[in-house]
């Protein structure tokens, strides 16, 4: 595969530049300039017309929404996601890809609205909404937590793409947004802690993040890239 992936320090990218490390997978890196707009240029747009970041190119093919690079990532390398016999096996898959759909349209979608408030209601109802979305993030991080407890969450011998994805919303969920309180105030302890602590031990994460100038590894209690906050939140 020829891989570019398209991306700014810490945007929802980060996800996908954890499945490309974990599949040892070689890629260009495209960093765009959020603070310069670089992600509402033609150019980028005839990539994605949305305007959102990331985008992954594979040869010919040119993919955003972060789910649906996942999803082809897995397919096309048969790993991170149900593997061997599991792969076969219909409720296995059915299992995983529930869940990476949530994760992507209810709990990512979440945050985006919490991290972005201001552009869904005014200033006023801003303090309101956002503190609706913390309690349906503290929510969504119990359901999870019941899910690994009743075995009914995706699980393998490595980290599956449903991991990875949690891991990466849950840490933002505790750093941004900058101003106001943190959507997930403290940190997910069980199981699900227990994962994240997991994750923050492997090489291939460590990778990840360093790569966009994230200083730590560590998911349980994160801290921001060391770069101005235009060219992350911009």
């Amino acid at each position: 595969m020829t891989l570019r992936l398209h991306w700014s320090p810490d945007s929802a990218n980060l996800v996908v530049r954890l499945a490309l490390e974990e599949l040892g997978l070689p890629f260009e890196a495209v960093r765009l300039d959020r603070s310069a707009g670089a992600h509402r240029s033609p150019s980028y747009l005839r990539l994605n017309p949305q305007g959102l970041i990331p985008v992954l190119e594979d040869g010919p093919l040119v993919l955003f929404e972060t789910g649906a690079i996942l999803l082809h990532l897995a397919d096309r390398t048969g790993r991170l996601g149900p593997e061997g016999p599991d792969a076969r096996d219909p409720a296995t898959r059915a299992a995983f890809l529930r869940w990476l759909f949530w994760i992507s349209n209810t709990l990512h979608a979440d945050l985006r609205a919490a991290f972005y408030t201001h552009r869904y209601v005014s200033e006023a109802t801003v303090p309101e909404l956002r503190a609706g979305l913390s309690r349906r993030v503290a929510e969504h991080v119990a359901l999870v937590e019941g899910a690994m407890e009743s075995g009914n969450w995706p699980a393998g011998p490595a980290p599956l793409l449903t991991d990875l994805y949690l891991a990466a919303c849950l840490r933002w969920a505790r750093l941004y947004p900058s101003a106001g309180p943190a959507t997930l105030g403290a940190a997910p302890t069980g199981r699900v802690g227990a994962l994240l602590a997991h994750l923050g031990t492997r090489p291939a994460v460590k990778r990840a993040l360093a790569a966009e100038s994230i200083p730590s590894a560590d998911f349980l209690d994160p801290v921001g890239p060391a770069l101005p906050p235009a060219e992350i939140t911009g």
